[in-house]
Order: C-alpha cells, then sequence, then structure tokens
C-alpha cells in the first residue's frame, strides 16, 4: 500500500513558475509509475503527467508539454512537477496518485484516472492573471 501527500501548491501571478512535491510512504514506491492530475472548479479531472517507476519515461498533457516536468526520487520515496509559464487555467487542485501496472514505457492508458490505485489529497495551485 502507497500513502501519498502533496506540498508545494500555492498562489502564483501569471508567468511565474512553482514546484510541486508528493511524498509517498510504503515499501513498494519503486514499483509504481506516478502520474498528476488536477481538477478545476465545475471542471472533472484531468491528466497532467506521468512518470514510470525508473523515470526513464514520461507522458504529458498536450496542454501542459514544454511548460511542466515530472520528474522523481526513488531514494526519497518523492516525484516532483515544476511548472513554469504558469498561465490562470492551470488554476486547479493537483493530485498525486500511484500506478501498480504501467510498464517501463509510459503509455496513452496512463493519462486515465482509473489506471491509478492509489491517490493523495491534492494541493492547491491558484495562478491568478
Amino acid at each position: 500500500q502507497v500513502q501519498l501527500v502533496e506540498s508545494g501548491g500555492g498562489l502564483v501571478q501569471a508567468g511565474g513558475s512553482l514546484r510541486l512535491s508528493c511524498a509517498a510512504s510504503g515499501r513498494s514506491f519503486r514499483d509504481y509509475a506516478m502520474g498528476w492530475f488536477r481538477q478545476a472548479p465545475g471542471k472533472e479531472r484531468e491528466f497532467v503527467a506521468a512518470i514510470s517507476w525508473s523515470g526513464g519515461s514520461t507522458y504529458y498533457a498536450n496542454s501542459v508539454k514544454g511548460r511542466f516536468t515530472i520528474s522523481r526520487d526513488n531514494a526519497k520515496k518523492t516525484i516532483y512537477l515544476q511548472m513554469n509559464s504558469l498561465k490562470p487555467e492551470d488554476t486547479a487542485v493537483y493530485c498525486c496518485a500511484a500506478n501498480n501496472d504501467a510498464g517501463r514505457i509510459l503509455t496513452p492508458s496512463v493519462a486515465r484516472s482509473t489506471s491509478y490505485d492509489y491517490w493523495g489529497q491534492g494541493t492547491q495551485v491558484t495562478v491568478s492573471s
């Protein structure tokens, strides 16, 4: 079992940057691919980015490609989401999630929330214009 706790959210002006962290507990963290999702008020949950268990494969939503970078440190049981050039439409609650079924090379299935077994509570990101 994996428990996930996000941090690093906050209020930032458009064009600014934030780095989110997701700390995991549990013995099997390095067995899981990890993902970030976000949900804005009144909208459905949206995939943001995913990273394989080794960190060697990543997958991004088109809306964040080139602006966001996902990474992981298995020794620290933590994943990160570096968000640059933030836009007001990036405002949402960001959650990390663990996926036990993804392979070494990620496929588009990692964009589905149903592919994930464990979820954190989320951290709020607000981008002002």
